[in-house]
């Protein structure tokens, strides 16, 4: 690896780890740490990939990007965890609870009802642990 190689690579780093905690904040650092002891080089290659990459590209603002994770979640059906942290991600840049809750009933017609009840189920999990992002709609 040349130097130049190295400084990129740090670089996305840097991006990644800035976007990381801007856009998950804590729940965020506890994924990667929990990588450490296990695989750190996949936590190295979520935070220069996908938040010094791909979140920190133009074209998209982080609640955009926030609302497209939850509904591709939504739509797996299997990855509620990763869909709870990016959840709170949503309502941490100002994605509403509102919104969360309709993106996950519009899953329901391309990815069926279960993927859209587990969804809500996850939010509805979620959103009793975070009050401070106001009220559940009625």
């Amino acid at each position: 690896m040349t130097q130049q190689d190295s400084d990129r690579s740090d670089n996305r780093l840097e991006r990644g780890k800035l976007a990381l905690a801007k856009i998950d904040g804590e729940a965020g650092s506890r994924v990667i740490a929990a990588l450490a002891d296990i695989a750190p080089d996949f936590g190295r290659y979520i935070l220069e990939f996908s938040f010094g990459d791909i979140y920190s590209r133009p074209g998209l603002d982080l609640r955009a990007r926030e609302i497209a994770t939850i509904a591709a979640l939504t739509a797996m059906g299997n990855a509620t965890p990763q869909l709870k942290v990016h959840i709170e991600a949503g309502l941490n840049v100002g994605v509403t609870r509102q919104e969360i809750i309709e993106v996950m009933m519009q899953m329901a017609v391309y990815a069926g009802f279960p993927a859209a009840l587990n969804g809500l189920f996850a939010a509805k999990e979620v959103f009793a642990a975070t009050p401070s992002a106001g009220p559940v709609p009625a």
